[in-house]
């Protein structure tokens, strides 16, 4: 089951060589199959994600929203959120693989056919600020009915859910708390 992490500031820090520094540490410990660089809040990002280019040398790194700069910056693609499934064709006729968050079957289907290559399903578990889970069986009902690689994300902090989760035929599992 492949693994993917997904970085917070709050884990990371906002300055770019401490992000780096932690970042490369995970990588080590956990050996992520894909990164997305997620940070929300800072006005230095494009400084963040520089570093990163600079220092870590891993092949399936992500940019959060930014399909431009992932463009521009050549990564391996964007994460998208459930608010810009607009931005898919343009991630793509860009040459990046894309990754959009989704929290129904209906979104999934949707970003399907607007050519996504990966979905995050979330949350599956008790996630803070996240509202109520939505469960493994839903997940596996939700996976059986799609053609899209679907990470399970939200909660997933232990090696038990991961594997609960991997009963369930998902491609992966995505998260922020698994690997700090």
């Amino acid at each position: 089951m492949k693994s993917y992490l997904v970085t917070d500031p709050s884990f990371y820090t906002s300055n770019p060589k401490i992000f780096s520094k932690k970042l490369l540490h995970v990588i080590e410990d956990k050996s992520p199959d894909f990164i997305c660089i997620r940070d929300k809040k800072t006005d230095n990002y494009k400084d963040i994600v520089l570093e990163v280019k600079k220092s870590i040398k891993h092949k399936k790194i992500l940019l959060h929203t930014d399909y431009k700069l992932a463009y521009e910056l050549d990564f391996y693609g964007v994460h998208l959120p459930s608010i810009r499934f607009e931005d898919i064709k343009k991630a793509k006729d860009l040459g990046l693989h894309v990754v959009v968050s989704t929290h129904s079957l209906k979104e999934a289907l949707h970003v399907e056919k607007l050519g996504a290559d990966f979905i995050t399903y979330s949350p599956i578990f008790l996630t803070p600020n996240k509202g109520i889970p939505k469960g493994l069986e839903n997940l596996k009902e939700i996976n059986g009915k799609i053609n899209i690689n679907c990470f399970a994300l939200g909660g997933i902090i232990s090696e038990e859910q991961i594997q609960a989760c991997e009963k369930t035929g998902v491609y992966g599992f995505a998260s922020i708390r698994y690997f700090i």
